[in-house]
């Protein structure tokens, strides 16, 4: 009898594997034949991948850790919508844009200039999202007559002031929390198991914390998971997550902006920390700094017609400026 048992087991463990197995490479064909619709050029930096859509004034939409061009058309979706002629580059190391040993954020700055000069456009707003912020602070650093305006979402901004412990803390626990997604996003296998089989606790890695998702609406869920499935698949984008957490940050640099900014935040966001987005207000001349007492990073989801009214009012106000 008990061998039999067993035996059971045993079979309810390989039909088990076996529909797991299924599931998987489905989803992997499906997320492999999603990112094939982008357009990819040559450039001193190595390869550039961008889609582009929509019409009216150009904004540059630049994606966060873990994503690539796929993450710039769900921010387009979610913020800006076809009004606007948006582009949406994948950084370096995301899907087919190059990672060159070496590279900084300066370089990727440099990259976004020559991607709008092969687009013909002189002039464009910028939107960027998490660790889509220093390479665009930095390009408005470097090439100020080229952005019109800068709306940072829950964007990685600067270092922090070694002489707080309690920054020094929450930032060495981001620190941690970047490093096990950068480890997670580098398998497929390992990323779709840990979206799948423990999502709440990704949610929670990728800086939202239990509140913030027992609050979500079922809308909101949903979008929350789309911008996770939009991650598979993870491996041609792991140079790019572990370029994002070693290069370095922007810091006091970003007092020479020029460009009107805006700074969206949440305070409880455990990823990127909001002290960060307080340095950035006080630091760009003019910047305005709009604070939410929760949302942590997924605040784009969470407050989502508000920063949609405010995003794109910030770039309307500015398109000729």
């Amino acid at each position: 009898m008990f061998g039999k048992i067993l035996r059971w087991i045993a079979v309810g463990l390989i039909v088990a594997l076996v529909f797991v197995s299924a599931a998987y490479l489905s989803d992997m064909n499906r997320a492999y034949d999603r990112i094939q619709g982008s357009t990819v050029i040559p450039s001193p930096y190595g390869d550039i991948e961008y889609t582009e859509g929509g019409s009216g004034p150009p904004v540059l939409v630049i994606h966060g850790s873990g994503g690539g061009y796929d993450q710039g058309e769900l921010v387009v979706e979610a913020v800006l919508g076809d009004q606007f002629h948006w582009i949406a580059p994948s950084r370096f190391g995301y899907l087919r844009s190059t990672f060159s040993e070496g590279a900084t954020f300066d370089d990727q700055a440099h990259a976004y200039a020559y991607l709008l000069d092969r687009l013909g456009i002189e002039r464009a707003a910028v939107v960027a999202i998490s660790h889509g912020g220093p390479s665009a602070l930095l390009f408005a650093v470097l090439h100020p007559e080229r952005v019109s305006s800068l709306a940072l979402i829950s964007a990685g901004v600067a270092s922090i002031d070694a002489t707080d412990q309690a920054h020094v803390h929450a930032q060495a626990q981001a620190n941690r929390q970047g490093e096990m997604l950068v480890t997670i996003y580098r398998y497929d296998p390992l990323y779709w198991t840990a979206t799948n089989l423990f999502k709440k606790q990704f949610m929670e890695l990728m800086g939202a914390d239990d509140t913030v998702i027992a609050g979500l609406s079922p809308h909101q869920r949903e979008m929350a998971e789309e911008i996770i499935d939009y991650m598979n698949p993870s491996s041609p984008r792991a140079a790019g997550a572990a370029f994002d957490n070693k290069a370095a940050m922007p810091n006091e640099r970003i007092a020479t902006i020029t460009a009107p900014t805006l700074i969206v935040h949440a305070t409880d966001d455990t990823l990127q920390l909001y002290h960060n987005a307080q340095f950035a207000a006080a630091a760009i001349p003019g910047a305005t700094l709009v604070s939410f007492d929760r949302g942590g990073h997924l605040l784009m989801i969470v407050e989502q017609s508000t920063i949609r009214t405010a995003v794109q009012k910030q770039i309307l106000d500015h398109v000729s400026g």
